[in-house]
């Protein structure tokens, strides 16, 4: 495609063309919600029909949930899967939130995307709002890299100081990481981690739960852990053979700084940092690794993975890869056969929990200057994760239907507000709202309204306590009387 001075337009009139007709203009088929009555609208479509009366090669697109914006660019698409009941682990747990009965735990891997915490970060502070605020979730408290962040949650570090270790481009030896593909490592006294409540805004402004998650093993050295400033405890990870280690710390949930801090030289590997409340609500874990691949998963320990992920206990895990894979040159029989390793791995670990693949977003090639070519191997990985996500039971949502078709990501770059960045890969965020509202709707699309949220609970302002809980490894932080 090239462009003129007009930037966009012919997207545009693709974007115009879509409105109208209620249909794929590049590839995607689609069917329409009821309200359409448009006379050149398709008929009703009866998806068990279609089901049972169509081969699987024979994909239709997404249907609309509702009519294209006049006044924002990304599509409101459903999510597709085999028999509609791919969120119904979901749906369940957030009626249980919305009732005060438990808690609704989402977990989300992938790229950068998702290491952003943008869209992430909007369904946490959503679905919080409508079902009731359990915490922040699972993160590092140490930045891996230089720009790890969360929204709202606070992460200090001295990083340098820290070792990272994860699966990078052109690894093959498996990695004994956490539950976030990443372990950290230091080997120096005084390094240290911290994580502390918001300040400003209206999520993220207590805890009542950390949960520190590190590897234990014959040379381990000592950790100390401070709570708003005083030592709570001092936590070996010396044991007689490599195993996982957890230490529980309970507070009044209440505004909170947890640090922790390296005693030896000893090394002392963490895997991350569980921030919650012991109450009902929704809990959003955000697992994004900068240029990473659904592959890489195979080559985390799975033993160690496993324990975590079962220990976590998910209601959702989605799978959000696919825009690295899409310019690498590796077969696609080889990307199906690890896809469906990693999504086999999944379910093992956590049967009961529903599964959603987030499919690459559209990822255009420059070939001159205002030139640019659609980049084949995004539909091959689409039809891909598609097969796998109805195979395993697993929902499915396509990134390059939502953002528009082939080549829309250059019309999202040059809209004003711009909707992606200009190096046509990632979005801005404008572009991660967009997509963060859209995603929530077809997350939700099938459950019942709620009154959500319940009143938390009053912080106490005594100072603090600390005494030994009744589970091994556990702390309970206590107000004094």
């Amino acid at each position: 495609m090239r462009l003129g001075n007009l930037w966009g337009s012919p997207l545009a009139i693709v974007s115009f063309g879509v409105a109208l007709a209620g249909v794929w203009t590049l590839g995607y088929g689609a069917s329409t919600t009821a309200a359409d009555t448009s006379p050149r609208t398709p008929a009703a479509i009866d998806e068990t029909a279609v089901l049972n009366a169509v081969r699987p090669e024979e994909r239709m697109g997404p249907k609309l949930l509702e009519p294209p914006p006049n006044d924002a660019l990304g599509l409101d698409i459903a999510i597709e899967d085999r028999d509609g009941k791919s969120m119904k682990a979901l749906h369940r747990a957030l009626g249980r939130a919305a009732a005060g009965e438990g808690q609704a735990h989402l977990l989300f891997y992938g790229a950068s995307h998702v290491a952003s915490d943008l869209f992430t970060g909007y369904i946490r502070r959503e679905l919080q709002t409508r079902y009731g605020d359990a915490g922040h979730g699972f993160l590092l408290p140490i930045h891996p890299w230089r720009t790890y962040r969360h929204r709202d949650i606070n992460i200090e570090s001295d990083g340098m100081r820290w070792e990272t270790q994860r699966v990078r481009v052109g690894d093959a030896e498996v990695e004994r990481v956490g539950l976030a593909g990443i372990a950290m490592m230091s080997q120096r006294a005084g390094s240290f981690g911290a994580v502390y409540t918001a300040k400003e805004g209206e999520y993220g402004r207590t805890a009542g739960l950390f949960e520190l998650y590190y590897k234990q093993h014959t040379r381990g050295g000592d950790i100390d852990v401070f709570i708003d400033g005083r030592k709570a405890r001092r936590i070996s990870t010396r044991a007689s053979k490599v195993s996982t280690g957890y230490a529980t710390f309970r507070v009044p949930d209440a505004p909170h700084r947890f640090e922790i801090r390296t005693v030896s030289r000893r090394p002392v590997w963490v895997y991350g940092l569980v921030v919650e409340r012991d109450q009902p609500g929704v809990v959003v874990d955000t697992l994004g690794i900068n240029g990473s691949r659904a592959r890489y998963q195979l080559l985390w320990d799975e033993e160690v993975h496993q324990e975590h992920l079962r220990r976590r206990k998910p209601d959702l895990v989605v799978l959000a890869y696919g825009t690295n894979e899409s310019g690498d040159e590796s077969p696609l029989e080889d990307y199906e056969r690890d896809l469906r390793g990693v999504l086999q791995r999944v379910r093992d670990s956590v049967p009961e929990a529903s599964c959603l693949l987030i499919g690459p977003s559209d990822r255009p090639m420059q070939v001159e200057e205002r030139v640019f070519e659609d980049r084949a191997r995004t539909a091959r990985l689409i039809e891909v994760q598609h097969r796998l996500a109805l195979e395993q039971g697993c929902g499915f949502f396509d990134l390059v239907a939502f953002q528009g078709g082939a080549l829309s990501m250059v019309h999202w770059a040059a809209n004003d507000p711009a909707y992606a960045a200009q190096d046509h890969i990632h979005y801005t965020r404008v572009g991660y709202q967009r997509l963060g509202e859209v995603l929530l709707s077809a997350l939700l699309e099938g459950m019942p309204p709620s009154d959500g949220a319940g009143e938390p609970d009053e912080p106490a302002s005594a100072a603090l306590g600390v005494e030994e809980s009744e589970d091994a490894g556990a702390v309970e932080v206590s107000r004094d009387r």
